[in-house]
């Protein structure tokens, strides 16, 4: 009997060794001394990924380590913490969660100690919704994440502010625009290092995803997040931006929404305004089949309530 249990604990310890030496790597770009991005694959989360396909941001300060997202269940954080020891000795100090979407968050669990930092809107919707994200990631893993737990934030920002704060030395603005992409985003810039940290207000090469969304606020950060004096644009997924690249988001993203609203208005409804819009550059991006059903239904809500 000791044999057989022997035997089954070996097996569900190599399988649950296998599936964390499965993660992918982040793609590390090293912006200066002190700011690197940690670009994770595109793709949403799978048995292939593991549930790791979100950009993190690390930034050393004078004792310690600011990370921008934390990646979606406790072994993506382990893996990260990995990845930021090979890159400074530090310890992570400070999390800034820039919105509450289980794949920037549930990493969290992962940094004992840390101050996690967030919008007052994140925090409210972390602590609704946590759970709910841990459940999703294990349906769309496959897999128990026995260890991941939801970790609100202990310091919060109001909404509409923008807010000028050092941590560890380090200077930063957390801006707290109206709710775009979530009810809670927050983005984060570092006025000394020219940096943007976008979260998923701003994504690169895949379809933003809507269903939580405030389309028109979500056009007018775009259109803010181009006043910063940024050189190097960290989105939520995808690889760094340019200010073009954040020009050509904002422009995509407005004629999206000028076009369903303009279909709402001739009396159309969400499935034949599709039919109308120009989609011909979206079809590049990825997820486009994915989301994009999902993004005309939710675009046209918002304005079938604007015009009620």
């Amino acid at each position: 009997m000791s044999r057989v249990f022997l035997i089954l604990f070996v097996l569900v310890y190599a399988n649950a060794v296998s599936a964390e030496t499965r993660l992918p790597e982040p793609k590390v770009v090293k912006v200066n001394d002190r700011v690197y991005a940690l670009l994770g694959p595109l793709g949403l989360p799978s048995p292939h990924n593991q549930g790791y396909m979100v950009n993190s941001t690390v930034i050393i300060g004078d004792k310690g380590v600011i990370l921008v997202d934390s990646g979606g269940t406790d072994e993506v954080g382990k893996h990260l913490a990995k990845a930021i020891a090979r890159i400074t000795p530090k310890p992570v100090t400070h999390i800034i969660n820039t919105h509450h979407h289980g794949d920037h968050v549930l990493g969290n669990v992962a940094f004992k100690g840390a101050e996690i930092i967030s919008s007052e809107q994140c925090k409210v919707l972390v602590e609704k919704t946590g759970m709910e994200w841990v459940q999703i990631m294990e349906n769309m893993v496959g897999r128990k994440f026995p260890n991941t737990r939801p970790v609100p934030a202990m310091l919060t920002f109001k909404a509409e502010s923008s807010n000028n704060r050092s941590f560890e030395g380090v200077k930063m603005v957390l801006w707290v625009p109206r709710g775009s992409h979530t009810p809670g985003d927050m983005m984060v810039y570092l006025p000394d290092d020219r940096v943007l940290i976008g979260g998923d207000i701003l994504v690169n090469t895949t379809t933003p995803v809507m269903r939580d969304g405030h389309i028109r606020n979500w056009v007018g950060a775009l259109a803010k997040a181009q006043e910063f004096d940024a050189t190097t644009i960290v989105p939520g997924h995808g690889p760094l931006m340019s200010k073009s690249d954040v020009a050509k988001l904002h422009n995509l993203l407005a004629g999206f929404y000028a076009g369903v609203e303009a279909g709402y208005k001739k009396g159309l409804s969400d499935s034949e305004i599709r039919g109308t819009l120009d989609l011909s550059e979206w079809k590049n991006l990825h997820e486009f089949e994915t989301n994009m059903g999902g993004n005309i239904n939710r675009a046209y809500l918002e304005v079938e309530a604007a015009n009620f």
